[in-house]
């Protein structure tokens, strides 16, 4: 095979002019800057080289391992030393070559050991589509050894994992920069699906990732592993593990440094016109000449600042599509969906008025809604994007879908159980608004069951999960959720939404007390700290409550007082709301109840009670959220 490196001066004239006109960024450091190990130097023109690779006489991309690779039968790392690696900045020139589905990857990484035993080898992994060509350390080329493992963490199904030796092994809580290169293909792939007995076409409709000229998507670990990850292999089918471990990957990876240069190829006419990172938008600087014989007619370039990543996959889009500015959003569609535009912006007025009630008047950025290439296709979210079919669609479910995905445009915070949780707890005000508090309880108590599951029995079983550094989506959308719901009983709508209003993430610390809490206790005057500290800052698992007594008795004037004895048995303290019912009216009262404990409701009401109920489905237990107790006619002690 006859090999030989195009550097890319066929279309070096259309990178001068894309580098002139692309948006000003911070420059990376001069470590980051220097051109990769074997790369063609720049031109005589003093252009910029913008995307290189080597092609062989067929005009194909090929990709060649570096002399040091190892093809492994099996992988050699360990589970214990991928839990190890935690990345805490990417740098990234990423180089698309869209109608051949083709990405070149250079990556400077910084990785630390976060185990207590010292690394021999560090584990990077990425898509089973891709391929290593080179990884360096401290400016030598590292050994390492290749091999497929099997993890749903992508869509084929199987990462390529690089075991890359150390000369001398990394201490616990060193660090160390890895400059690596890879390349490959990245197209729709339903193996991990099919392997599950789905079908062919709905699992295509799921697994959409590809890198194409009208739309490129790529969603990251949990998808498609288009950067390095270092992650236990996870498997759909074994519980919710393939979902904890995207939430852990998140909560790891939360205070990395995130930097991407990009620049993408296209055929004359074809150029894209949005280009996003991490959700956000990113300007492109477009050059497209119509010139005959150069292999490439198109340039479209674009950086992203580096920023902290947050609790979010890192994602990457670019795509053909036509802008329509909202109130608060801009709807990018294909040109076949235009006219459904109108049907998003309909949907986003009455929502705006009611978003501005509960989290302020203005949103902190601009939602964006990326119109899929199929109408069937499984919509995506990540922060303040949302990646969706613009489609014709129930303008109920419109309504439903942007007050969730608005609420993030909203408000936002670097702890993953108010970033996601409040969303979640906004699209239950929704439901609850439209459709009664009924259809908002049943909403919650959906996803209860697998909360009680996650939850440990006991604070000495394990610790759990403590919202404030959740992982599972279990903890921080469900039980977050549920939080909300509790503290609006305990301190009321106005005191709570003018706490969301006025919350400020950059003032905002994972350390008790947080900014909520300090809002909370300083606009109600009311002592929150044991709520909090239960039900935030540790995991004690859930309540588990009973009625162990009830007695009514008979006052003057029609007057009765029904006498509710409460017991806990979970080691959680609550503050629950108790509501007494006669044929005609009803009365609630909320009581504290401590960790393992007991207390007794005492509540007048005129008229004899008929039925008790304590619990009304806002806060979570281990088994049933709702308590009835019938009260006997003689108006004695009533049994549960």
């Amino acid at each position: 095979m006859k090999f030989f490196v195009v550097a890319a001066q066929c279309i070096l004239a259309l990178a001068v002019s894309a580098a002139q006109n692309a948006p000003q960024s911070p420059q990376a450091p001069a470590s980051q800057s220097q051109p990769a190990p074997q790369q063609p130097a720049q031109s005589q023109s003093n252009g910029k080289v913008i995307f290189s690779r080597s092609i062989d006489e067929n005009g194909q991309t090929v990709t060649q391992a570096s002399p040091e690779t190892k093809l492994a039968k099996a992988p050699i790392s360990t589970d214990e030393e991928r839990e190890a690696v935690t990345f805490t900045a990417y740098d990234l020139d990423v180089h698309l070559r869209p109608t051949e589905h083709q990405i070149a990857v250079r990556a400077q990484l910084t990785v630390r050991n976060d185990s207590k035993a010292p690394l021999a080898r560090i584990p990077l992994e990425i898509s089973s589509t891709l391929n290593w060509e080179l990884i360096r350390v401290a400016g030598k080329d590292a050994p390492f050894e290749v091999a497929i493992l099997n993890s749903d963490a992508d869509h084929t199904g199987q990462l390529h994992e690089a075991a890359v030796t150390l000369t001398t092994p990394l201490a616990p809580g060193a660090s160390i920069a890895l400059d690596v290169s890879y390349s490959g293909t990245i197209e729709p792939s339903a193996q991990r699906l099919i392997s599950v007995g789905a079908p062919e076409d709905a699992a295509l409709h799921s697994d959409w990732d590809r890198i194409d000229t009208e739309f490129t998507g790529l969603r990251g670990f949990g998808n498609v592993a288009w950067y390095p990850v270092s992650a236990p292999p996870v498997i759909l089918g074994d519980g919710s593990r393939l979902f904890d471990e995207i939430g852990n990957q998140k909560f790891r990876m939360s205070p990395a440094r995130f930097h991407v240069r990009l620049s993408a190829e296209f055929p004359h006419g074809q150029a894209p016109t949005i280009a996003l990172i991490n959700g956000h938008p990113v300007p492109l600087a477009v050059t497209d000449r119509e010139t005959s014989g150069i292999e490439v007619s198109g340039v479209a370039t674009a950086e992203s600042q580096t920023a902290q990543l947050g609790f979010e996959v890192p994602s990457l889009f670019v795509a053909i599509r036509t802008s329509h500015p909202g109130a608060n959003f801009t709807a990018w569609t294909r040109t076949e969906d235009d006219a459904w535009s109108s049907s998003w912006t309909e949907a986003e007025k009455p929502v705006t008025p009611f978003l501005q009630q509960w989290l302020g008047d203005k949103p902190r950025t601009q939602l964006i809604l990326l119109d899929l290439p199929d109408a069937s296709d499984a919509p995506y979210e990540t922060g303040p994007l949302l990646v969706t079919a613009i489609k014709d669609a129930d303008p109920d479910q419109l309504k439903f879908t942007l007050a969730h995905a608005l609420a993030h445009a909203w408000f936002q915070s670097q702890q993953a159980w108010l970033n996601e949780g409040v969303p979640y707890f906004i699209a239950t005000l929704w439901t609850e608004q439209q459709y009664g508090r009924t259809k908002a309880l049943e909403m919650l108590e959906g996803g209860r069951s697998a909360l009680a599951l996650a939850e440990p029995e006991s604070p000495g079983q394990s610790a759990g999960q403590p919202l404030s550094s959740a992982s599972s989506p279990a903890y921080y959308r469900t039980k977050a959720a549920y939080v909300f719901w509790m503290l609006r009983g305990i301190v009321g709508d106005d005191a709570l939404f003018a706490a969301l209003r006025s919350y400020d993430p950059a003032k905002d610390s994972s350390q008790p007390p947080g900014q909520l809490e300090t809002l909370l206790e300083k606009s109600t005057n009311t002592d929150l700290h044991w709520f909090f500290a239960d039900w935030v800052d540790a995991d004690r698992g859930l309540p588990d409550l009973s009625v162990e007594n009830l007695f009514t008795s008979p006052e003057q004037a029609g007057n009765w007082v029904a006498a509710v004895h409460l017991a806990n048995s979970g080691y959680t303290a609550v503050n629950v709301p108790v509501i007494v019912h006669t044929d005609s009216l009803s009365i609630t009262q909320r009581i504290q109840i401590p960790a393992r404990g007991k207390a007794i409701a005492r509540i007048p009401i005129h008229g004899r009670p008929v039925e008790v109920r304590v619990n009304d489905g806002t806060v979570p237990e281990t088994n049933a959220t709702v308590h009835v107790t019938k009260v006997a006619p003689d108006s004695g002690p009533a049994k549960p």
